[in-house]
Order: structure tokens, then C-alpha cells, then sequence
């Protein structure tokens, strides 16, 4: 098991703009503020949503698209590279109205309600997502 020690640095807190893309705005702070790698975590609501769930035997992400309003209860993830650039990688677990949850790999596709999240730096630690041939999947190396 490949692995690291990484030590924490600034952490940056931000409110995403309503209607802006979640992925996409948390890929642009961590450029502007030059975070190469850190942890992420938010909360808040989303107007929609697009999560995935990896098919481990296919090696294929599978989006479900929620065009309804949803709860933002948890979003966890991090920043690192892939291919040189800003790479997010988060989870979400979204609460319908009714309080029933789904949750999955967020994909481009969830426009924000409103949202707050935390980026904490990783200063010094360079991660570059590269396929990996036996799970398909982008993995950290450089550990």
C-alpha cells in the first residue's frame, strides 16, 4: 500500500455561486489559489444534480441525473492532478424532500442553490491522478 504523509496548510473557505457548477467552481478556487493538492468538504442545496456509481466489472461510470431540488448533506473529496491539471474528485450524499438520500461520485451537472466549502491545503505534496490498468479507474501516484 502506497502511501504519505502530508501535512496541512492554509484553508481556504468559500461560498459557490447560485447556478454555477459545483465542480467546476471548486476546480477554479483551488487554481486561483494555487491549491495542488488538499481535502474538500462542504455542504448546502443544489437545484439539480449527477452522480455516478463506478460498474466495477464494465470499468465505466454510470450518471443518474436528480433534476429536483436537493440537500447538499455532505460533500468529501480532494484536490489533486490529472494530466497536469486542477483534478476534483468528490463524493456527495444528497437528501430529497422527503429525506430519503442518494449519494455517489458527483459529476459536471450539479448546479449549485447554495453552497459552502472548505479546501485544506496539502502544501508541498504533488498527487497526479494515472490510469490504472486493473481497476480502470484514475488512481493517486506519487505517494
Amino acid at each position: 500500500m502506497p502511501w504519505r504523509e502530508c501535512q496541512q496548510g492554509r484553508t481556504v473557505v468559500a461560498r459557490l455561486e447560485h447556478g454555477g457548477d459545483l465542480l467546476q467552481q471548486v476546480a477554479a478556487l483551488a487554481r486561483t489559489e494555487g491549491i495542488a493538492a488538499g481535502e474538500l468538504r462542504g455542504l448546502g442545496a443544489l437545484r439539480r444534480a449527477r452522480l455516478a456509481f463506478y460498474d466495477q466489472a464494465a470499468q465505466e461510470y454510470r450518471e443518474v441525473s436528480y433534476d429536483e431540488p436537493l440537500e447538499l448533506v455532505a460533500l468529501v473529496g480532494n484536490v489533486s492532478r490529472r494530466h497536469g491539471e486542477v483534478a476534483v474528485h468528490a463524493h456527495a450524499t444528497l437528501a430529497r424532500e422527503d429525506g430519503a438520500c442518494v449519494g455517489g461520485h458527483v459529476a459536471e451537472g450539479c448546479e449549485v442553490f447554495a453552497a459552502e466549502v472548505v479546501l485544506v491545503e496539502w502544501p508541498g505534496t504533488v498527487l497526479e491522478r494515472r490510469h490504472d490498468p486493473v481497476t480502470g479507474l484514475y488512481l493517486w501516484e506519487g505517494l
